[in-house]
C-alpha cells in the first residue's frame, strides 16, 4: 500500500430528495435494488443506462462521439423509480462505440460528470465510459480459453509483477516495453541471450502471475505516455476497466480491453493462471471519485462526527458493510472473473472489507469458476468504525474458509520485520523465531508442536486448512528480500547474503501454504535499497535483465524449488488433519529447524521425507537414523536422488537440505 494524502470532507446523513419529496435521515433507509444489474444492458437493438441515486433531484446523461473531447452530442433527463432509487433510460439505435457519462444535482447543484461506478470501458484516462459490444473484443478461441485446474489453492505458486516492470528495461528485448502485449510477447531476448517477459515465467515454472492493480488508476496521465511515468495502481479510478497505461492506444476504450484478453490467453495457452490485484477498500479521490459523484457519501464510512475514517491510511475507506457497497465488489468481481477469465484475487487492505462480505466473494466467484481462489491482506493501516469481530481480518480467516491470508508470521520470521529496517530473522540470525517460521512451515492451522505464545504476532493458529495461510518472504511492499538482509547485516558477505535471500524462498516453496514470491527474487532484485517504490521511476521498479545473466546460478536454484513443489504434492497437504498427521518436527534450536513427512503425504511418490534448514553460518553435520536418498543439498538438487546417507549428513552453511526414503 502507498500512503497518500486525500482532501477530507464532511457530509451530513440526513439528505432529502426534493424533487419527490422524499426525505431520508439515514443511509440505511436508502431503498436497496441488491438484486438489479445496475450494468449498461445494451444490444444492437436498444441500450439501457441506469444509475442507483435515490437523493439525486435530477439526473442526466451525455452522450459523446469521443472519449475525451467534444460537446455532447446530446443530453437525455433520466426517469426515478422511486422504490429503488434508479435513474434510467433506454436508447433504441445501436450506441457501440458511444461515449457517455452521467451527471447528477444534488441539492441544488450539478455534480461533476462521471462515467459511473459501473462504466466498464472508458476513453483516455477513465473520465468518459463507452458503450460496447464486449463480444467483439474478445480474441481468436476465446470461448473455449480456460486457466489452470487445481485441487486446492496451494498447489498455485503465484509470481507478483507489475506489468511495466517486466519489460521496459531497455535490455527486455521487448518490441512493446511496458505493455499488456509486451508480458506475453514470445521469444524476447536479454543480455547474454537471456529469455524474458513470458518465456522467462515459462522457464521458471511458475503456476501463476499476479498483476499489481491493473484496473483504471488515476496516477498516469494516458495522454502523455512519451513521458515516463509510474505508479503501482493503488489509486482506483474505474474498477472496471483495464488501465489504459498498459494498451498501445489509451486513446480507444476497446483497445485496452482487447489487449488485457489477449495478455490472458497467451498465459492460458501456456498454462499459467492470471490473479488480478484489487483495491476496493479505497478510492483514489474521495469528494470527487466516481462513487460520491454518483450518490454522496454512501459508500464510504464515517465516524460520528461525520468525518470520512480513513483504515486505509490513503484517505478514506469504503464501506463493504452497506448493502449497495456490498453488491457492488461483489459484482464487479465476478464481473471479472466472467468477462476476462482471471483466476484468482488478491484483495488490497482485505481487513477493511467486512467477513460477510469476503464469504460472498468467494461464492460468487467460484459460480462462475471453481478453480478461483481468493487471498488478502489480513489487516489494516488504521482503524475503523467497522467492529474488530466484522472486520475481515488475518485473525478472522477461521471465519472465511474460501478465503486465504499473508502470513506476516512466515515473512517477518524469516528475514526480520518490514517496519525495522536492521531487525534480522530466521536466515539472517536472529534469537526465537523458529516458532514463527514453524508456523509458517504448516500454513498457520493448529498444530500440536507449535508454541504459540512464542510465535512474533499471531498467539493462536489462524487458519482451518493450509492454503488459507499465503506463505511469503516478501512483495512489492517494503524492501526487495535482497535489500532487507543487506541492510539489516551489514556485516555478512556477499555469498551469506545470496544464502540467506535462497533459504528464505526455500522455506516458503516447502511450507504447507499458498507459495507467493515477488518478481525479481530468482535474480536478486534490487530496489536500491527503497523500500516504498510505488511511484518511483523505472530506474528503481524495472527488472534489470542483466541480473538474470549475472545470477544465472540464483535462477537456476529457484527453478529447481518450483519444480520440487510441484512434483511433491507433500509440500502442499489439503487439510489440516493430514498436515498435523504426516508433518513431524524432529528439531529446532538456534538456526535449525528440521521435520518430518511420512507415509506418502497428499499421494507423493517419496514415502517419507526429511527436510533441514541450516541458517547458521557454518557446516552441520546433522545425525540420522536409517538409509536416507539426497534430493536437495546446499545448491544441489537431484531428483532422483542417487547419493544414499546413513547415520549423518553434512550441511552446508546457510541452506536446505531435503532427504527421501522411497
Amino acid at each position: 500500500m502507498k500512503r497518500i494524502f486525500l482532501y477530507l470532507f464532511v457530509i451530513s446523513c440526513s439528505i432529502s430528495c426534493t424533487e419527490k419529496n422524499i426525505t431520508y435521515s439515514s443511509f440505511e433507509e436508502y431503498p436497496t435494488p441488491s438484486e438489479t444489474n445496475l450494468y449498461v444492458d445494451y444490444t444492437k437493438e436498444t441500450t439501457t443506462f441506469k444509475i442507483w441515486s435515490p437523493i439525486a433531484e435530477k439526473v442526466q446523461l451525455h452522450l459523446f462521439q469521443n472519449g475525451d473531447r467534444g460537446s455532447a452530442l446530446e443530453s437525455i433527463s433520466l426517469d426515478l423509480d422511486v422504490k429503488t432509487g434508479i435513474w434510467s433510460t433506454k436508447i433504441n439505435k445501436d450506441l457501440n462505440g458511444t461515449y457517455y457519462t452521467y451527471q447528477i444535482m444534488h441539492e441544488g447543484n450539478w455534480l461533476e460528470e462521471t462515467p459511473g461506478i459501473y462504466a466498464t470501458a472508458t476513453g483516455v484516462n477513465g473520465k468518459r465510459a463507452m458503450v460496447l459490444d464486449f463480444d467483439s473484443t474478445n480474441p481468436e478461441g476465446w470461448n473455449e480459453d480456460k486457466g489452470p485446474t487445481i485441487k486446492s489453492p496451494n498447489e498455485a505458486i503465484i509470481y507478483e509483477l507489475h506489468i511495466r516492470d517486466m519489460t521496459i528495461h531497455p535490455q527486455s528485448g521487448s518490441s512493446k516495453p511496458g505493455k499488456y502485449l509486451g508480458l506475453v510477447e514470445e521469444g524476447t531476448k536479454g543480455p547474454e541471450n537471456v529469455s524474458t517477459a513470458i518465456d522467462h515465467l515459462k522457464e521458471l515454472g511458475i503456476t501463476h502471475v499476479h498483476l499489481l492493480p491493473t484496473y483504471d488508476h488515476y496516477s498516469i496521465d494516458e495522454t502523455k505516455l512519451d513521458t515516463p511515468q509510474f505508479n503501482w495502481g493503488y489509486d482506483p479510478q474505474n474498477y472496471n476497466v483495464p488501465e489504459g497505461s498498459f494498451s498501445s492506444d489509451p486513446f480507444k476504450a476497446e483497445v485496452r480491453i482487447k489487449e488485457f484478453k489477449q495478455m490472458v490467453k497467451a498465459f492460458h495457452d501456456h498454462g499459467i493462471g492470471v490473479i488480478l490485484d484489487v483495491v476496493y477498500n479505497h478510492t483514489g479521490r474521495t469528494e470527487n471519485s466516481n462513487f460520491n459523484l454518483e450518490l454522496p457519501g454512501y459508500y464510504y464510512r464515517q465516524w460520528e462526527d461525520g468525518k470520512f475514517s480513513d483504515a486505509s491510511a490513503c484517505g478514506n475507506e469504503t464501506a463493504s458493510d452497506r448493502i449497495m457497497m456490498q453488491k457492488y465488489i461483489t459484482e464487479s468481481v465476478a464481473f471479472w472473473a466472467k468477462e476476462y477469465h482471471l483466476d484468482g484475487f488478491r484483495f488490497d487492505l482485505m481487513g477493511i472489507h467486512d467477513i460477510e462480505t469476503m464469504n460472498k466473494v468467494a461464492e460468487k466467484v467460484k459460480s462462475v469458476n471453481p478453480n478461483i481462489f481468493i487471498y488478502g491482506e489480513g489487516w489494516t493501516a488504521g482503524d475503523s468504525p467497522l467492529p474488530i469481530e466484522k472486520r475481515a481480518l488475518k485473525k478472522n480467516t477461521l471465519e472465511m474458509p474460501e478465503v486465504s491470508a499473508f502470513s506476516d508470521d512466515l515473512r517477518d520470521g524469516l528475514k526480520g520485520s518490514v517496519f525495522e529496517e536492521k531487525s534480522t530473522g530466521f536466515v539472517s540470525g536472529a534469537k526465537s523465531t523458529e516458532e514463527s517460521v514453524k508456523m509458517g512451515i504448516v500454513g498457520a492451522i493448529k498444530h500440536p508442536q507449535i508454541a504459540y505464545d512464542k510465535v512474533n504476532y499471531s498467539k493462536a493458529p489462524w487458519t482451518n486448512k493450509p492454503w488459507q495461510s499465503v506463505s511469503y518472504v516478501s512483495c512489492h511492499d517494503n524492501h526487495t528480500v535482497f535489500d532487507k538482509l543487506k541492510i539489516s547485516r551489514e556485516d555478512a558477505t556477499d555469498e551469506e547474503l545470496v544464502a540467506m535471500q535462497k533459504l528464505t524462498n526455500a522455506i516458503v516453496m516447502t511450507s504447507q501454504g499458498i507459495a507467493f514470491m515477488h518478481a525479481g527474487s530468482e535474480m536478486l532484485r534490487t530496489k536500491n535499497g527503497e523500500h516504498n517504490s510505488y511511484n518511483l521511476p523505472d530506474s528503481i521498479n524495472q527488472i534489470d535483465w542483466n541480473w538474470k545473466s549475472n545470477n544465472a546460478d540464483v535462477v537456476d536454484y529457484y527453478k529447481n524449488l518450483i519444480r520440487l513443489r510441484k512434483e511433491h504434492p507433500a509440500f502442499r497437504m489439503d487439510t489440516a488433519d493430514e498436515v498435523r498427521e504426516k508433518l513431524t518436527f524432529v528439531k529446532d534450536s538456534k538456526g535449525l529447524i528440521s521435520y518430518k513427512i511420512s507415509n506418502h503425504a497428499n499421494g507423493d511418490k517419496w514415502k517419507n521425507i526429511y527436510v533441514i534448514y541450516n541458517a547458521k553460518p557454518e557446516r552441520l553435520t546433522y545425525m540420522l537414523e536409517g538409509f536416507w536418498r539426497v534430493a536437495v543439498l546446499g545448491d544441489d538438487f537431484d531428483f532422483e536422488g542417487k547419493e544414499m546417507m546413513k547415520n549423518s549428513i553434512s550441511i552446508p552453511p546457510i541452506s536446505m537440505a531435503v532427504l527421501f526414503e522411497e
